[in-house]
């Protein structure tokens, strides 16, 4: 009919909906350096994954140092590993090798070099390669 507007169908109001998703992995792994400024004696694997898991009881007490935490390498040369943890228990394990300040009376610290669900991610590193 004339004057009479035809009816458009409007389209739907665009709707968005925010989904987080958390990683279904099991395991996390970090691949970590203990640096002691003042060199001396280094620690072997056995001291290596006794500082661990005291730096997790001094932070969190008992139930810290029951995480289950597991050394998968270590180079006593380089002072560095592989851990790995439960993926509950990464920001637990992450904050206290963060703040352990000291190993045997000497200053030390833990850095965090690479962390990934996947332990293949941490077998090579983009910024070292070599073409």
């Amino acid at each position: 009919r004339p004057g009479e507007r035809m009816a458009r169908a409007e389209p739907p109001a665009a709707s968005f909906e925010r989904r987080v998703l958390r990683s279904a992995a099991e395991h996390h792994y970090l691949r970590v350096r203990l640096e002691l400024p003042d060199g001396g004696a280094r620690p072997s694997a056995a001291q290596f994954k006794q500082l661990v898991v005291s730096a997790l009881r001094e932070l969190h007490g008992e139930v810290g140092a029951a995480l289950p935490v597991d050394v998968l390498t270590y180079e006593e040369k380089t002072l560095s590993a592989i851990l790995r943890v439960i993926s509950s228990g990464l920001v637990k394990l992450w904050s206290a090798l963060t703040l352990l300040g000291c190993y045997q009376n000497r200053r030390c610290a833990f850095r965090v070099l690479q962390t990934s669900p996947f332990l293949l991610a941490l077998s090579g590193n983009s910024r070292e390669l070599v073409l």
